[in-house]
């Protein structure tokens, strides 16, 4: 018997540094929605743990044995011994969660597969801070380091054209290059979805600045998307990935289809938020 659960793609539609911990790490605040990109992970039971990797994407991912899957896979007693396959649709490194979400889909196929508990939140942060809001599927806020989750509210039907140009980004370099480690909180989430958009557009991505300067062409993404007029465009995370959001499946995918004719090297996906 296979199981198989998708890998959506986490897009942080405002995110806010708010400070640095003790040890280095920092406290952010982020509104987070997902998009299914046609990432999956499929298990089943094995004689040995083993990744597979296949799909369009496959061939940017480090060695099998580096994956945070298999870490993922770890986490389980040793007789879980599983066959896993990963078909990798989104890029790396590119501030959408991928790794993350290829961890989250693993931990809930191979609890599926064995009848057996998640590991906690605590377990899910050592393997990464995005593990956590990756573990499910709807719009919610983010903070701290990333294990305080809290749903997002009344959020409205939105449509998105995510595009990344090819260039992976550190999110290490990212925010060593921040000019403030401690800047404005977030305003809280309107209860209205007919508020949403308005509350959105006033908040901030504060590592954009940063990666910009690491990467100027973000600001070529960043000015494709704007020209198809969306109700917002935006970087997500530390980059390079941006987004623009529409109100109608139509309108983010005629901005992809324009976007993709324009620039064939450019990885372009576009398709409902999951709410």
């Amino acid at each position: 018997m296979a199981i198989r659960r998708s890998a959506a793609a986490k897009i942080n539609l405002c995110l806010h540094v708010v400070g640095q911990r003790d040890d280095g790490l920092h406290d952010l605040q982020s509104a987070v929605a997902f998009l299914d990109c046609g990432e999956w992970v499929e298990v089943r039971k094995s004689g040995c743990t083993q990744l597979n990797i296949l799909g369009p994407k496959a061939a940017e991912l480090p060695r099998p044995d580096d994956n945070l899957i298999l870490k993922a896979a770890a986490l389980f007693p040793r007789h879980c011994q599983t066959d896993i396959r990963l078909h990798k649709t989104m890029p790396v490194a590119s501030g959408i969660g991928g790794g993350s979400a290829d961890a989250a889909a693993t931990l809930h196929a191979m609890a599926a597969l064995w009848d057996l508990p998640l590991p906690d939140v605590a377990a899910q942060v050592l393997l990464g801070a995005d593990v956590p809001v990756c573990m499910g599927r709807s719009p919610v806020l983010m903070q701290g380091i990333g294990a305080q989750i809290s749903p997002l509210g009344d959020v409205p039907a939105l449509f998105a054209c995510l595009v990344n140009p090819g260039r992976g980004l550190s999110t290490a370099r990212v925010f060593e290059q921040l000019a403030s480690k401690s800047n404005p909180p977030l305003e809280p989430p309107p209860p209205a979805a007919t508020e949403f958009c308005a509350w959105l557009k006033r908040q901030r991505n504060d590592l954009q600045a940063p990666a910009l300067a690491a990467e100027p062409m973000i600001a070529d993404v960043l000015e494709a998307l704007a020209a198809q007029a969306p109700l917002l465009a935006r970087m997500s995370g530390s980059g390079a990935t941006c987004f623009a959001l529409f109100e109608s499946l139509a309108a983010a995918q005629d901005c992809a289809s324009t976007i993709q004719a324009n620039q064939r090297d450019w990885w372009v996906a576009s398709g409902a938020l999951l709410i």
